[in-house]
């Protein structure tokens, strides 16, 4: 219940439905990671958990605009989707790194992935605090800040990409994969400028391009899946000096305006 005790829209509850099943996929990873570091492990489950985890990235890319097109935004539904993030991806990722691979190092290890976790939830406390916020300079340059918290768990499964796609136990060495999440932490609190849906701009004559692009993306995802996460993946870090630069550029054409 609301506020003033009115109840939840019908036309909010479809958002907020997909929300809850992305946090529902979300959980179903941690499922696959204990049975996948159990003490009868089916190595198949790695990557079952990672494909929970895609999908609960592609439901909370579309819970949003959901909303919007029913117009059944609400707080409610904000608050829902901040704690389904989190544990989406920020609790199940740590976990799952942490049975693959930190766990080899207990204590250690063990703080690395706390650290993914707690970073995911600053992550979105802040961006929560500020939904009010009037000024907000990357919001409304249609960038983001940091690492966004779906991203932030694709790119900490990486080694977990590349151990899948070339079967080397190099790749599963804690000692590598344990700076690799702390850095992928402190992305996701940084105060970088990151290019958002809304800040890329395709020229019109692009657009069945962009198009086919999309279509032999998904494609690539059901054919060589862990190739084209690392790909994406690649592409993704690749783009961060850009996008600060472009930041940059729009900051200081409204500086100099």
């Amino acid at each position: 219940m609301s506020e003033g005790g009115r109840g939840i829209t019908l036309r909010a509850v479809a958002p907020n439905a997909i929300t809850a099943l992305a946090l529902c996929f979300g959980l179903t990873a941690i499922r696959y990671a204990i049975s996948a570091s159990g003490t009868d492990p089916n190595p198949g489950d790695w990557e079952r958990a990672i494909g929970a985890i895609v999908i609960a990235a592609l439901l909370d890319g579309i819970d949003g605009r959901v909303a919007r097109l029913l117009k059944g935004e609400s707080r409610f539904g904000a608050e829902l989707d901040s704690l389904s993030d989190v544990i989406a991806f920020g609790v199940s990722p740590a976990l799952i790194i942490y049975l693959w691979s930190l766990q080899a190092m207990p204590r250690f290890g063990w703080i690395c992935a706390l650290a993914l976790a707690v970073c995911c939830a600053l992550r979105l406390a802040r961006f929560n605090a500020a939904i009010d916020t009037e000024i907000q300079p990357h919001k409304s340059a249609d960038f983001m800040t940091g690492v966004p918290a779906p991203a932030g768990a694709g790119l900490a499964f990486v080694p977990l990409y590349l151990w899948i796609a070339t079967d080397n136990d190099v790749f599963r060495n804690p000692f590598l994969v344990a700076p690799w999440i702390v850095f992928v932490a402190g992305l996701m609190i940084s105060n970088i400028a990151t290019f958002s849906w809304a800040s890329i701009r395709l020229r019109r004559n692009l657009r069945l391009e962009a198009i086919l692009l999309v279509a032999l993306v998904g494609a690539a995802l059901f054919s060589e899946p862990w190739i084209t996460l690392i790909a994406i993946s690649a592409l993704y870090l690749g783009l961060l000096p850009f996008s600060i630069r472009s930041y940059g550029r729009i900051s200081q054409a409204r500086t100099q305006a």
